[in-house]
């Protein structure tokens, strides 16, 4: 039995009812839970059954449990598609654009077709892989989505993308080695995504009859990258999204049809959303009473002059994406702390200043220091009933200790 046949056997009365009755079974007891199956279901559908209520219990944090446990997965389309909050974000984008359809090349499991679907999007989405283009057909289906997404098995580069209104590009991003970081090793390098998304009338008819998009300017579309993207490969005529949720970088986005040359973080779930403005770099200054830590979308988009500027503060090192100033501004774009405390780099005076104010509750952070926390937790033993933020980094460059509290993660009015 093949691995689609064995996928195909879920859908039927008794793989139907056999996947049900696992939703809360435990990973740890999978092998007396599977001796127990056995004796009642084929050893294969039994296999496949728990294969699925394993990789459904790892989807729900990406998904949700009410999306996650009705969705069917492969190990590496849980690994690698797009967390909902973040699709569906993208799907508004799309929206707001004017879209109606849109072609989704190496589409995985689904996330983001599901998300446009749900958003009345209508979706062409395309895989090379059978197994996985049926997983995404299940998945439409689960959801009551099928009537706006069409699942299709071809090479992404054999698909003609004329009658769309956009086109979204989720190019395979892992080999067989783990991550990769060149773009042009992409799987379809991001040379061809970008002529795939961008060398396109600028708009076209729905393939379902709607009208063309009627906001995008240009060819409209996007391609889903590694946030780690070096700058100066990214376009000249693409948008840039650095996206985070619950501060956590997740991904990039290349937006076509937008404002060119544009860099962007989107903090989610707030959808707070900064721009650059093409500012110089901050001026270094004296540590003030507060230290920033710009969110991570915020960094990796080159935008921590704008959180400076918003702040009326400085950098404490032209190396380090940390902003000090002497007053607490609210912010949805870093986390503020307030610091009580600067001293010379060295674990045995913060043993003794932290065993002096009786610290057991401590929180270390690190930019621009070798020394892990997990060192640092290990070699300083706290004990006590307070709590502290030690952050080791450099200021003026020079190794230093900064100690203090969080002053509160404030949002904008």
């Amino acid at each position: 039995m093949t691995d689609l046949d064995a996928f195909t056997a879920l859908f039927t009365d008794e793989g139907a009812a056999l996947l049900a009755s696992l939703r809360e079974y435990d990973p740890a007891q999978e092998l007396a839970v599977a001796t127990r199956l056995r004796r009642s279901y084929p050893t294969e559908l039994v296999s496949a059954a728990l294969a699925q209520a394993r990789l459904r219990q790892r989807a729900v944090p990406k998904f949700g449990a009410d999306d996650a446990y009705r969705m069917f997965f492969t190990p590496n389309g849980v690994e690698q598609s797009t967390r909902k909050s973040v699709a569906d974000h993208r799907a508004r984008r799309f929206a707001e654009l004017g879209v109606r359809s849109v072609a989704d090349l190496c589409c995985g499991v689904g996330g983001d077709a599901l998300a446009l679907a749900r958003a009345g999007i209508s979706v062409l989405a395309v895989d090379r892989d059978p197994l996985t283009a049926e997983v995404v057909r299940a998945n439409a289906g689960a959801l009551g989505l099928s009537s706006l997404i069409e699942v299709r098995c071809a090479d992404v580069a054999e698909v003609c993308t004329d009658p769309y209104d956009a086109v979204f590009v989720d190019p395979a991003r892992r080999g067989g080695r783990g991550r990769i970081f060149n773009p042009e090793a992409y799987s379809p390098p991001l040379s061809w995504a970008t002529g795939a998304v961008a060398d396109r009338p600028e708009s076209g008819p729905s393939p379902r009859g709607a009208a063309g998009a009627a906001g995008a300017a240009g060819a409209a579309g996007a391609i889903k990258i590694a946030p780690g993207i070096p700058h100066e490969m990214i376009p000249g005529s693409a948008e840039a999204e650095w996206i985070s949720d619950g501060g956590d970088v997740k991904e990039a986005v290349l937006w076509f049809g937008t404002d060119p040359g544009l860099r962007r973080a989107t903090l989610l779930p707030s959808g707070a959303t900064l721009t650059g403005r093409g500012l110089p770099d901050p001026a270094v200054r004296t540590l003030g009473r507060y230290l920033y830590e710009p969110d991570g979308a915020v960094i990796r988009a080159h935008l921590v002059a704008e959180v400076a500027e918003e702040l009326g503060g400085g950098l404490i090192d032209e190396t380090i994406a940390y902003v000090t100033a002497d007053e607490l501004r609210p912010t949805p774009y870093a986390t503020a702390y307030e610091i009580t405390d600067e001293l010379p780099f060295g674990l045995k005076k913060l043993k003794a200043l932290l065993r002096e104010r009786e610290v057991g509750n401590l929180t270390v952070k690190k930019r621009g220091s070798a020394v892990e926390p997990e060192e640092v937790r290990r070699r300083v033993k706290p004990q006590g009933p307070n709590a502290a933020t030690v952050i080791l980094t450099r200021v003026a460059g020079a190794p230093t200790m900064l100690i203090g509290q969080p002053a509160g993660h404030l949002s904008s009015p």
